[in-house]
């Protein structure tokens, strides 16, 4: 250690009472953090890239310092899911200080795991009240039936108005119209669950039928259109 030649000849005065940081909440108990090894918590973070053209959703299940477990999910951007792809390995066993300075391949990714970092060792994780955590795997269940990511797809022009592709149930095929032309329900594909089907042996037709369903006043629509083609 160094020290200037002004504070080398400076007298020591002791400094008061040192109770140190400030406890944070940690999976259902109150941390005083000092090192890595202190921050667990399961949490979720949002981040994005410079021109803003993507963005991902990054779920981390911390233990002890340690990334157990992580979801990626990417949106607007092809190339991001590559990115994901490189960093779901990347991060797995690093503590969250050696995540936060690794190339996580996308700036959005980056991002994302920014804001994380910025979360647990505030306290501010989802589980800071949950006696023991979340187990290794929870970050799974945020998919759902069929493990796919939840994405909603809307597009609307002034002139030809809203078109609803890709609603929580899955992709839609049907617009349902009133006789003013106004949406009041659809019929969509839940993907997740057609694809299980077919894993199971179910035939390709059987399965589309399966996973097929409607939402709202569908049966009272005076007309339907494919909002992808009309």
């Amino acid at each position: 250690m160094q020290y200037t030649h002004e504070v080398e000849h400076m007298m020591c005065v002791k400094k008061g009472c040192d109770h140190g940081p400030s406890p944070i909440p940690e999976e259902g108990k109150w941390v005083q953090a000092r090192e890595i090894k202190d921050i667990s918590g399961f949490t979720h973070g949002v981040g994005w890239c410079a021109p803003q053209q993507g963005a991902c959703k990054l779920t981390l299940n911390v233990k002890e310092g340690v990334i157990q477990e992580a979801l990626i999910e990417t949106l607007g951007c092809t190339g991001m899911t590559h990115s994901a792809a490189m960093a779901s390995e990347a991060i797995i066993g690093k503590t969250i200080l050696e995540a936060m300075n690794t190339d996580l391949v996308c700036d959005a990714i980056n991002t994302a795991m920014r804001e994380l970092f910025l979360q647990i060792v505030y306290g501010r994780s989802q589980s800071a009240f949950s006696e023991d955590g979340l187990p290794i795997g929870a970050g799974l269940e945020d998919l759902g039936k069929g493990l796919r990511s939840v994405t909603g797809t809307m597009f609307a022009t002034l002139d030809k108005g809203p078109r609803y592709m890709e609603m929580a149930e899955g992709y839609i095929t049907k617009l349902a119209l009133d006789k003013n032309d106004e949406i009041i329900g659809y019929s969509f594909v839940n993907f997740g669950r057609m694809m299980d089907f077919i894993k199971k042996g179910v035939s390709a037709d059987e399965a589309l039928k399966k996973a097929s369903g409607t939402y709202g006043r569908f049966a009272d629509a005076v007309k339907t259109i494919d909002p992808r083609e009309e």
